[in-house]
């Protein structure tokens, strides 16, 4: 021991006791130190509200412990004890020790969602920003971030935080040497750049640089927040430019070939998929050899769903059409193909996606067939050097697969390769894909079922491919889809529809399944795209006179009227189908709209029942022939076609729609009907046998089967020919019982008129005078060459057969009314062949006018007027005299069939309005 020790333990014997520390003095105010133990948070909360720092320093302690162990419980009853507000207070506490325990406590509380809606209520954001300042300690960091993270995930403390320029010292931050202070201040970012603001200032306030630089960190959690930031800001354009000039494709391609991170290659995907939507970063990567390293790295991924996310950014790139051109100078589409094979959905959904997107470049098309295909066995003889491709192939047997989703992005693909592409679609097809197809069309989801039904449109266009798809019920099962309610789907299957039903097969077969119906229903559909293809549908349906019968039936026609009329609902298609529908019942549109055009051609069975109502119907010509007669104005018919014509097969009265074979003017050379073609259909009608009697109309369809039974009609002729020879050797009184049997099977003829009207099928009565008229136009008319002698002749013609010409001011002693009503009578029926009207009106002569010039290839057209008018109009050229360089102007005239029959009167003019009574 040295001296002074061994001094000072001697006097510490001597005495007898060791010195004692005094205890400092005492206020007088004040008491005696007290020490209080508390196992009840109700009393540390109490804690709270001392004035002594010590006090507070262990109150907040306490809290953040007793809230850390029990979790949200906890957290949930000292929210129920009032600890949130003093904790509040407590965080701009002077004391540093007490600022930290109280943010502590705060930030571990602050993950409730009670404590983050008082802490939103107390408006606790300013005192949090403001503590981010590098003076601060770490911990406060730390727990002040993490307070602002649970509160960044509601919009309003978002903008809370950016009008407090909260962004900045956050960014500041991401550099803290402290990890979990990065961590807390990147996921903050996170949170706040889902709103556009934050992604701008973000960029402003170069934070790009530091978002990358996080991606060189040894935390994963880290990286993965980092990368979730940047996928967030690199949708915003000029933020993808800076991007760019930070050199961010170098770090994201060094990162993803890093093979420690291949848990985050997907996320790191992500920002490049983003970045790649412009131009300028694909031809940067392009320029540098990079983008094929990046289609490398899709081929050679390991994982799975890192392949689906580097296929996935292929897909967004390809959306812009500049991409794609790329895309296929780097022969993208083989290594798309070559991904097909991987046993994964989700890279093999990925990929068909990708297809998809690729496949809208017509180039990609063809690689795509093109890729190791092989010469095809099937349309060598429609499709020359067609190819089976294993390109399209793989992609054609996925349509099999069990997963509904590869299925549907299956379909998908194989719908964007066959739009517009025929030899795709002979592709598709030489795979088997028609029948996958039509298969699909029966699958649960609304996806597959609509690009399904997309690609048996897209093959539909090719003849051979089509009759193959209906071959295999396509029709039938689209029918059924008709009447789903999926407007997506609706759109799909009506376009599929209207391109099946393009030829008479097609037709026939969606008015057998009962297509129809469900088709007329849909143009009521508030949907523009649904009701518009469904118009279409009908306008392509409606080119086949027995369809649009059918469907006038159905009330088609009332229907698109109603749609035309609304000027928010009416579209081009719905227009044009109006127009066809017409076209094809030339009856229904004359009647509905008072005017046919010289290129609607009447045919046999034109029939004439005056203007109809607004909003009412047009019945079809069976139905009038059920009607009693009445008082109603008679309905005007017109048939030349002879009666042995009418015994045919079903086949043949389904091809033969017009009369001899002509629908419109144009469907004959020059427009007109030539000689050798009307005396070609009409020759059976010219050497026809005649009747041994006369014969009633109604008992037309009786002769006309007894005729079908008995065998061909020369020897019907004959034998009643010999019958007739024998009968006048035999005796008066034989002869007269004959008559009187005749007389009697008439009597019962006669009584059962209506049932056999009933049991058999009707049909226009055959009208010889009119057929006459046809034969004596052709003869006189159609070897002039002038167009007006041709107009004038037809008009003496048609004058004639009517009842010759009447003076104006004596109509009323004409008498027509009388006639058609005595004609009424005899027929017993409101419908009278034209053929009968020996005493006719001016709409009876314009209608014959029309009819005739019709068969003989005379161009003229039939307008309705008011009070029983009709008048028919012709186009004349004046030849020009003065100036012979200038094109004549045609100038319409009404031809006069009444009064002064033959003269042409020129419209506009004084006689042309005294002939309408305008």
């Amino acid at each position: 021991l040295t001296p002074a020790v061994g001094t000072l333990l001697l006097f510490l014997d001597r005495t007898g006791k060791r010195a004692k520390r005094e205890p400092e003095p005492l206020p007088k105010d004040g008491i005696d130190p007290l020490t209080v133990e508390s196992k009840s948070a109700a009393t540390v909360v109490l804690m709270l509200r001392s004035p002594e720092a010590a006090v507070l320093v262990r109150a907040c302690e306490a809290i953040f412990r007793f809230a850390e162990k029990g979790r949200d419980e906890n957290r949930s009853s000292l929210v129920g004890l009032g600890a949130v507000e003093p904790l509040t207070r407590l965080i701009s506490h002077e004391d540093k020790t007490v600022r930290k325990n109280a943010f502590m406590a705060l930030g571990v509380m602050a993950s409730n969602i009670d404590v983050k809606r008082l802490m939103k209520k107390l408006n606790v954001i300013p005192s949090l920003i403001s503590k981010l300042s590098p003076e601060e300690d770490v911990v406060v960091h730390e727990y002040a971030t993490l307070c602002l993270v649970s509160l960044s995930m509601d919009f309003t403390c978002k903008i809370q935080i950016y009008d407090h320029e909260g962004l900045e010292p956050l960014l500041h931050l991401l550099s803290s040497p402290d990890p979990d202070v990065q961590k807390n201040s990147v996921e903050c970012i996170c949170n706040l750049v889902k709103a556009g603001q934050h992604r701008v200032g973000v960029r402003e306030l170069n934070g790009l640089h530091l978002l990358l630089q996080l991606l060189r960190s040894e935390f994963p959690m880290i990286q993965q927040l980092a990368l979730h930031t940047l996928e967030s800001v690199t949708t915003d354009r000029d933020t993808r430019a800076a991007f760019r000039a930070e050199q961010g494709f170098n770090i994201l391609l060094e990162f993803l070939t890093t093979k420690e991170f291949s848990d985050l290659h997907a996320e790191a995907l992500a920002v490049v998929s983003n970045c790649l939507e412009d131009v300028e970063s694909l031809q940067l990567l392009q320029g540098t050899g990079e983008l094929e390293k990046l289609l490398h790295f899709v081929m050679t991924a390991s994982m799975p769903d890192v392949q689906a996310s580097a296929v996935q950014a292929i897909s967004r790139l390809a959306q812009r059409s500049e991409n794609r051109k790329i895309l296929h100078d780097q022969d993208v589409e083989k290594a798309l193909v070559d991904l097909l094979a991987v046993e994964n959905d989700g890279v093999r959904i990925a990929t068909c996606q990708a297809v998809a997107a690729v496949s809208q470049l017509l180039a990609c098309k063809d690689t795509f067939r093109h890729l190791g295909n092989t010469p095809s066995p099937r349309f060598k003889e429609t499709v020359a050097g067609l190819c089976v491709s294993d390109g399209i192939r793989p992609i054609v047997r996925l349509l099999s697969c069990e997963g509904g989703a590869v299925r549907e992005a299956a379909a998908h693909a194989l719908s964007s390769l066959t739009d517009g592409n025929q030899l795709n679609a002979y592709a598709v097809d030489e795979a088997e894909g028609a029948e996958l197809a039509v298969q699909l069309l029966q699958d649960g989801c609304p996806g597959t079922v609509q690009h399904a039904a997309a690609v048996l449109t897209h093959m539909a266009s090719q003849g051979p491919v089509r009759s193959g798809i209906l071959a295999r019920g396509a029709m039938r099962v689209l029918t059924e889809l008709l009447n789903s309610t999926h407007d997506r789907l609706l759109t799909s299957a009506t376009r599929a529809v209207a391109e099946l039903a393009c030829d008479a097969e097609g037709r026939a077969e969606l008015k057998n399944v009962g297509g129809l119906a469900p088709l007329i229903t849909l143009l009521k559909s508030n949907h523009t795209d649904v009701r518009r293809n469904a118009c279409w549908a009908v306008s392509v349906c409606a080119n086949d006179e027995p369809t649009a019968t059918e469907m006038c039936r159905l009330g088609a026609l009332e229907v698109l009227q109603e749609i035309n009329n609304s000027v928010s609902r009416k579209n081009k298609s719905s227009e044009l189908a109006l127009q066809r529908l017409l076209d094809s019942n030339l009856s229904v549109k004359y009647s509905l709209t008072g005017r046919l055009c010289s290129t609607d051609i009447t045919a046999d069975g034109f029939y004439d029942l005056g203007q109809a109502k607004v909003g009412c119907g047009v019945p079809a010509l069976e139905d009038l022939a059920k009607q009693a007669v009445n008082q109603h104005r008679a309905v005007i018919v017109v048939n030349g076609k002879p009666l042995d014509q009418y015994v045919k097969t079903k086949e043949a009265q389904a091809a033969e729609s017009r009369p001899f074979g002509v629908k419109h003017a144009s469907d004959c050379p020059g427009g007109l009907v030539t000689m050798e073609h009307f005396y070609d259909c009409s020759h059976s009608v010219v050497t026809r046998p005649a009747l041994p009697r006369p014969q009633k109309d109604w008992e037309a369809v009786e002769s006309a089967e007894d005729r079908q039974q008995d065998g061909p009609t020369e020897t019907r002729s004959s034998s009643v020919t010999s019958s007739k020879g024998s009968s006048r050797t035999q005796s008066k009184v034989k002869g007269q019982g004959r008559r009187d049997d005749d007389k009697q099977r008439d009597e019962e003829e006669r009584k059962t008129q209506q049932d056999s009207r009933v049991e058999k099928s009707w049909t226009v009565p055959y009208d010889p005078a009119f057929h006459s008229l046809v034969r004596e136009a052709a003869s006189t008319i159609l070897p002039l060459h002038d167009q007006a002698e041709s107009y004038a002749a037809l008009a003496k013609l048609v004058c004639v057969a009517m009842g010759g010409p009447t003076d104006f001011m004596k109509q009323h002693d004409f008498h027509w009314e009388l006639h058609i009503s005595e004609l009424k009578f005899e027929v017993q029926s409101n419908i009278i062949p034209i053929g009968k009207v020996k005493k006719g009106t001016y709409y009876h002569r314009a209608l014959l006018y029309k009819a005739l010039a019709d068969r003989i290839g005379v161009c003229c057209s039939l307008v309705r007027g008011s009070y029983s008018r009709a008048w028919n109009e012709v186009v004349l050229t004046d030849t020009p005299t003065d100036t012979p360089t200038f094109y004549p102007k045609p100038k319409s005239y009404i031809v006069d069939l009444m009064h002064n029959p033959g003269s042409l009167l020129k419209c506009g003019t004084p006689a042309a309005v005294q002939y309408q009574m305008i």
